[in-house]
């Protein structure tokens, strides 16, 4: 979203010229990073890969832990993390995407939280970056770089 940035507003005003050539790009950063970090988290679920436990890994966990059915639901967050991820990245059907994944997050966080805050802890800090960013890219949209604005479509 494009923004005034006043020279006579900052510390530094020397800054100002860099800040502006940036500015237009932080949304699709914060956008492509959310996206693409959830990326690994599906391939974990959906096929084994970066020491996951693949969908029958998955599946028992989930079953174990409480979310039945775990099958079901290994094949949604797979889903979710791995496509969701990549169309998150690149800004395709956006607020969707981050509307299920602010919900999977909350959920996450819940999960986590027993453990307290610190997420070397397995507490819920990390589902809480991954929900405010998430919802970050809900708000916003996919923006001026994004499939969504190039299908002149966002919902």
């Amino acid at each position: 979203m494009d923004r005034e940035i006043r020279d006579d507003r900052l510390v530094w005003p020397a800054l100002g010229p860099i800040y502006r050539a940036l500015d237009p790009w932080m949304d699709p950063l914060i956008r492509f990073t959310t996206g693409i970090l959830l990326v690994p988290h599906g391939a974990q679920k959906l096929f084994g890969w970066f020491g996951g436990g693949g969908i029958a890994g998955t599946a028992a966990f989930l079953d174990k832990v409480g979310y039945s059915p775990g099958l079901f639901w290994a094949w949604v967050l797979g889903l979710l993390e791995f496509f969701g991820g990549l169309s998150l990245a690149v800004g395709f059907l956006t607020r969707p995407i981050a509307l299920l994944v602010f919900i999977f997050m909350i959920n996450a966080m819940i999960y986590h939280w027993p453990n307290g805050y610190f997420w070397n802890k397995l507490g819920w800090e990390l589902p809480f970056f991954w929900a405010v960013t998430s919802f970050f890219c809900m708000v916003r949209g996919g923006g001026r770089y994004s499939v969504d604005a190039l299908l002149r479509r966002e919902i």
